[in-house]
């Protein structure tokens, strides 16, 4: 495969950065899929070593990682990008965050960081991606804007709860 040069690199994390902030304004997460994933790309996230969700194509990306898990009561979150690094052989990684809804009482966000570690094909798409972020923190900043009264109770159902359970079990199980 030829090596993308940097430019490129960063013009296809540019792509990627510029859907998201389209996706959290209208929380709709699918549009951008075909444009940036390649046809067969594999895209996992891990979730603590407790579930690893991954999706292979663009189908499944958008079923799953842009499709169920981001209209589960994501609506007012946003995810900035606070970096972009790249490296050799197509890979790139960005930094970015999970942000909640609303502002702390200093001003501040309810944010988590994550990370996505990322390789692009000849054609600048994403053909594989890679999501980690700390679970344990993501947890207690959901239990911060459930006592805001910011979190959504679909999303306290439906993935803080069950992630909640998955996390105890794994640590009881040690």
């Amino acid at each position: 495969m030829p090596h993308l040069d940097d430019a490129t690199l960063r013009a296809a994390a540019d792509r990627l950065i510029r859907a998201h902030e389209q996706a959290s304004h209208d929380n709709e997460w699918t549009f951008f899929v075909d444009q940036i994933y390649a046809r067969d790309c594999v895209y996992t996230c891990e979730y603590a070593g407790v579930m690893e969700v991954t999706a292979r194509g663009v189908a499944e990306i958008k079923a799953t990682h842009y499709g169920r898990d981001m209209q589960v009561g994501w609506e007012g979150w946003t995810f900035p990008y606070l970096g972009v690094y790249t490296g050799g052989n197509n890979r790139l990684i960005t930094h970015w965050m999970n942000r909640g809804p609303g502002r702390r009482s200093d001003g501040g966000y309810y944010e988590t960081p994550g990370v996505s570690f990322i390789t692009l094909d000849a054609d600048a798409r994403i053909i594989r991606q890679f999501d980690l972020f700390d679970l344990a923190h993501q947890m207690r900043l959901c239990d911060e804007l459930d006592a805001a009264g910011l979190l959504s109770p679909e999303l306290k159902e439906n993935w803080v709860g069950p992630m909640k359970a998955r996390l105890q079990a794994q640590l009881a199980a040690s």
